[in-house]
């Protein structure tokens, strides 16, 4: 079959940025499948699931599809897509967010000193970004259109929290870069995209824990569907075979294409703020 509805997948969904954008992408009428490992209270130190989240795709206006999926585990990955291939018969929208974030992640100390398991956003982050990009081609391809995002912020070019967080956001930028080199002349495009500083309940409880260190940033948040906004908009360009590749920076796109956050506020750029901008690929090309 093959569904009326634009369907997306959205990795890591059961809170935070992934559930924003499950829900964002819900208010303009997708069927998510909301993916994550979170199930019920308890799951996670924060709140949230991906039963709660698909829920809210649906009160927003789509069609919300929980699905367990741990995105470490490449059989859980490909059963995530025969399951969306059978449903759906289509796939138009796959959004990679899932990533491994400890809490320690932000507090003080050089990498060497901070436990090895930060790495895991290695491994649930790049590469579970690779194994759904992997299995989600083929579906868009055979159907001449598809948009693979990944969520990816300014941490890629300068230090943020340490090596493993900027390896993932500098690998999210590149992946993005280099598949879009494979997708040409398909009709499938791939771009990350740079988010702000999120209004999560984890970005709350870092701007409680030291206000006068962070409370800064209360003036420069985006709340977390407005990234969804920026992926319908994106997908509906009539020119987004031109910006595959790039990386672009949410709230830039945010005025291209006329629309505010959901405050009714225009977020500002890391290009404003930090007097940043994402690394321009260069167009050499080296086939095997």
């Amino acid at each position: 079959m093959t569904s009326a509805r634009t369907i997306a997948i959205v990795t890591g969904a059961s809170r935070g940025a992934g559930r924003g954008i499950a829900i964002g992408l819900g208010a303009h009428g997708c069927t998510v499948y909301v993916t994550g490992r979170s199930e019920k209270a308890g799951d996670h130190a924060l709140a949230g699931t991906i039963y709660e989240t698909a829920e809210a795709v649906t009160a927003a206006g789509g069609l919300g599809i929980a699905v367990r999926c741990d995105h470490a585990d490449d059989d859980q990955v490909a059963a995530l897509f025969e399951q969306v291939r059978r449903e759906q018969g289509q796939l138009d929208i796959l959004v990679n967010n899932a990533a491994a974030i400890y809490d320690e992640l932000t507090t003080p100390g050089r990498f060497w000193e901070k436990s090895l398991s930060l790495a895991d956003i290695i491994n649930v982050g790049i590469r579970s970004t690779y194994v759904a990009s992997w299995h989600a081609a083929p579906i868009m391809v055979a159907q001449g259109r598809g948009l693979i995002i990944n969520t990816s912020g300014s941490g890629g070019v300068h230090y943020v929290y340490g090596p493993g967080y900027g390896a993932h956001k500098a690998g999210q930028d590149k992946m993005a870069a280099d598949m879009a080199v494979d997708f040409a002349g398909t009709g499938v495009s791939a771009l990350s995209i740079w988010m702000g500083a999120l209004l999560t309940d984890r970005l709350k409880q870092v701007i409680a824990s030291d206000p006068q260190k962070w409370g800064y940033l209360w003036d420069r948040v985006e709340t977390p569907e407005f990234t969804g906004h920026v992926v319908w908009a994106l997908f509906n360009d009539p020119e987004l075979n031109a910006l595959s590749g790039q990386t672009v920076i949410g709230a830039e796109m945010a005025v291209k294409y006329g629309f505010t956050d959901e405050s009714g506020r225009q977020p500002p750029s890391y290009r404003a703020t930090h007097k940043l901008e994402p690394r321009v690929q260069y167009p050499n090309i080296i086939r095997g």
